[in-house]
């Protein structure tokens, strides 16, 4: 959930041990060596939008499970998918839209953990506009982050929901985040944007007072999650496994309220550009983090639900994202791993 944000942080690539270093016990030169070295690649610089690797990362689980984890921004769903493709990364975080779309181009990559498991996007319009709901939205034009992000499809749907067609009804305009989306709205550029929760709270902070229109209905309509090639998973699972036991570790830590402090230092270690005003950073974890409780905590973190894995094939279809259902779409996701991740938290 996929565009998480692409502000105006700056692209920056964070090494495991330099992160870790600020909250984990120094371990050898020769441990090191040892470890296995293992790419995580993600949609935007975002350390807050990331930050159950960045917490896992800082407390150390990578290490404990023999990883050497390194950290590389890119921007959007798409160059995280070509990158995975590629062989350049085992691991990303990606929309669930844009991982369907390149299994219908034979793409195999796997979702394998849900990390936003509520919607995290939103259609908004600035606080004092007339628009109330999606269909108010008519004749108007649409912005975006990246004209490929996982955010594109989820408005797409929510606006078909509410009768209007992309092209005749509204358009989308690739303005980019932060500072750019704001300037979009002052020059009236665009009359809504496409928003992730990060996205929201970083307009509302720079003075652009949003609101989400985006029915209740979407709520169910994950976002960006934890992704591999299926030959990774196939042929690798102890590799998935040590990866996501981790992972999942870091965001349970980070659900605990008493550890904000702790995991405020890991994000700002991960990307301190993002955390220079840390009042803001604060409010940012929480919007992002609220968007990762399980809506039905007895699956566990990271539980996919297939039914809404159903739903977005079938938004897909009727936006025209997708051309036909995929063959076989379970193979685009996976929850084998998930009760072997949570058994795990400790």
């Amino acid at each position: 959930m996929s565009k998480s944000t692409r502000h105006a942080f700056g692209r920056r690539t964070v090494l495991a041990g330099a992160a870790a270093a600020l909250a984990a016990p120094a371990f050898s030169f020769r441990a090191a060596a040892q470890a296995q070295n293992v790419t995580f690649v993600q949609p935007s610089p975002s350390a807050i939008n990331s930050f159950p690797v960045f917490v896992a990362i800082g407390e150390g689980y990578y290490r404990e499970e023999g990883l050497n984890v390194r950290v590389e921004s890119i921007n959007g769903s798409g160059p995280v998918l070509q990158a995975l493709s590629a062989g350049q990364a085992q691991f990303g975080r990606p929309g669930p839209g844009p991982v369907l779309a390149a299994r219908s181009r034979g793409v195999d990559v796997m979702f394998i953990y849900n990390v936003a498991a509520r919607t995290n996007f939103g259609v908004v319009v600035r606080e004092g506009s007339n628009y109330q709901k999606p269909a108010d939205l008519k004749g108007t034009t649409i912005g975006v982050g990246t004209a490929d992000g996982a955010e594109v499809g989820f408005a797409r749907n929510v606006l078909r929901g509410a009768g209007l067609n992309e092209g005749t009804d509204f358009k989308f305009l690739t303005v980019g985040d932060g500072g750019p989306a704001t300037a979009a709205f002052q020059r009236n550029d665009i009359s809504a944007y496409a928003a992730s929760t990060a996205d929201a709270a970083i307009l509302n902070h720079r003075g652009m007072k949003v609101r989400d229109l985006t029915p209740v209905e979407y709520q169910s309509f994950f976002g960006n999650g934890l992704v591999a090639m299926g030959q990774t998973v196939r042929n690798n699972p102890d590799l998935v496994t040590k990866f996501g036991r981790a992972f999942a570790r870091g965001h349970a830590f980070a659900l605990k309220a008493e550890n904000k402090a702790k995991v405020l230092a890991h994000m700002k270690a991960g990307n301190p550009q993002e955390s220079e005003d840390p009042a803001f950073a604060s409010a940012l974890f929480d919007a992002v983090m609220s968007k990762t409780i399980p809506i039905d905590a007895s699956k566990g973190l990271g539980y996919q639900p297939p039914e809404v894995w159903a739903e977005w094939q079938k938004s897909l279809i009727e936006t025209g994202d997708l051309k036909a259902p995929l063959p076989d779409l379970s193979a685009a996701f996976t929850n084998q791993f998930v009760a072997a991740w949570n058994a795990g938290i400790r």
